[in-house]
């Protein structure tokens, strides 16, 4: 790779790595798998490309992903009711009912290492629905299998009944009985159906008090999380909340390196403990990638 670039640690640090590291080679701990193999892709018309997807399908290194039967009829079963919860909202929306944004409530914890974003996004998650602070984010490494390269997309079975693959949803369901997380995988440049159905999920999640875990790929030119440089960076981030007057246009995000020291990430210092975003922005970062929902 050129001398320049930076990269962060694979599947959700937020960490610079050094200038001279080389790029990733296939692993179960690898960024995400080629549009190809993402089951039960958008059958939308193809959208024009997104700034960085051409990078992305470059640098891609996974194979094929696949949800399990039980999770795509749990998927079936959710977007059923998330369409209903978006109509709810819109109609609030335009009569006024809500105004401003409307929040799961996750308690925000900055990531302890340059590569615990994931632990740090598991236990934020986490206590937006039992509201419990404070987790131990070594415990939530451990569950996740998370190691110096970032915690998995998808690749990794974790120590939990049942494990599918993709290591949040398995922590998440497992940390929170009954829940029904599901991963929602993203083609490189995301679909007009891909982002409408992001403000179905992230309505649906936030009106049953739960938030949603964010797997971010950015890249040099493309759209960047508030406060993070125009490097590549793999990030995991807890989405909880949406603003009600747009329908969920906006959402509201906890990003763990707001509040991290620059000794830890160097380029931490204007990164927000929260902030908004465009729902279709923050959907096309994910792209690549995906969300837990």
């Amino acid at each position: 790779m050129p001398p320049t670039r930076v990269r962060a640690a694979v599947l959700g640090a937020a960490a610079l790595l050094t200038a001279a590291m080389t790029a990733p080679t296939a692993s179960a701990s690898s960024a995400t798998s080629p549009a190809s193999g993402y089951f039960g892709a958008s059958a939308a018309p193809a959208a024009e490309p997104a700034p960085g997807a051409s990078y992305k399908a470059a640098h891609d290194t996974l194979g094929p992903q696949r949800l399990t039967p039980a999770q795509r009829a749990l998927a079936a079963a959710k977007q059923a009711e998330a369409e209903r919860s978006y109509e709810r909202a819109r109609t609030f929306g335009t009569t006024g009912i809500l105004a401003g944004y409307k929040l799961s409530g996750g308690i925000h914890q900055s990531q302890q290492t340059s590569y615990w974003c994931g632990p740090a996004t598991l236990v934020i998650t986490q206590s937006a629905h039992d509201e419990v602070g404070g987790r131990s984010q070594q415990d939530a490494a451990t569950l996740l299998k998370t190691n110096t390269s970032g915690t998995a997309w998808y690749g990794i079975n974790i120590n939990v009944s049942n494990p599918t693959g993709y290591p949040m949803a398995d922590a998440l369901n497992y940390r929170l009985p009954g829940a029904g997380y599901v991963p929602k995988a993203l083609p490189y440049t995301p679909t007009a159906t891909d982002k409408a159905n992001f403000r179905q999920h992230i309505t649906h999640n936030t009106d049953n008090d739960y938030a949603i875990a964010g797997n971010a790929w950015e890249v040099p030119g493309g759209p960047h999380l508030v406060g993070h440089p125009n490097i590549e960076i793999f990030h995991w981030v807890s989405i909880d909340g949406y603003n009600t007057d747009t329908a969920a246009g906006q959402v509201n995000y906890l990003d763990p390196v707001g509040g991290v020291s620059t000794s830890v990430i160097s380029w931490a210092g204007p990164v927000p403990k929260s902030a908004h975003i465009s729902s279709d922005t923050i959907t096309t970062i994910m792209g690549g990638r995906g969300y837990v929902w």
